[in-house]
């Protein structure tokens, strides 16, 4: 628990050092700001929108390929404080809990798709989260996402409008406009 506190002591210092640091106005410095600016809005925007995305889903049509992109894309945009969190011995304990809880209720609990925030290595995830190629392929399970609800839509017929319709357009559009924002402000 102590090990926590200081991952989250840790990173909120370096954020107030950073804030607190000269006065100069260089392009430079602007440009790197814009770039974190960006990076933040993506990784706590992008996550919030995907959640959401994912209750409804698990409320609504349950579909198991949506699911499964917007976990593959919550591993890019998941805010890094929360990530070096469930990446410590936290998220070893959930992720054992998880499994456990899996063995007594097997169809409530989805565990393989939290277990991707456990196991997967530590190169490529923190390669695609650094880079644009994580914001690109964000962009892509996006656009998936969106050609399977389209499809399934279609397939059963049910064009209603309604507010758990609502939320999900609305919750698609935020997901693609922090996703956008990313790939526009970010320091390539």
């Amino acid at each position: 628990m102590a090990t926590i506190l200081e991952q989250i002591l840790l990173a909120s210092s370096s954020t107030q050092r950073a804030s607190s640091s000269s006065s100069s106005f260089s392009s430079s410095y602007l440009l790197s700001e814009s770039g974190s600016r960006g990076r933040d809005a993506f990784e706590w925007g992008a996550s919030i929108s995907a959640l959401l995305l994912l209750v409804l889903n698990q409320t609504g049509r349950r579909s198991g390929l949506q699911a499964s992109l917007l976990v593959l894309s919550l591993l890019i945009t998941f805010p890094t404080v929360l990530f070096k969190i469930l990446r410590g011995e936290f998220g070893y304990w959930v992720a054992f809990l998880a499994v456990a809880s899996n063995f007594i209720f097997p169809h409530i609990i989805p565990v393989s798709r939290f277990l991707l925030f456990v196991v997967v290595p530590d190169w490529p995830t923190y390669e695609l989260r650094e880079s644009i190629a994580g914001g690109i392929i964000c962009l892509l399970f996006a656009v998936l996402s969106i050609v399977t609800e389209l499809h399934g839509i279609g397939e059963s017929g049910s064009y209603r409008c309604n507010l758990h319709s609502l939320g999900y357009w609305f919750s698609f559009f935020l997901f693609l406009f922090f996703i956008i924002l990313y790939l526009c402000l970010g320091p390539w």
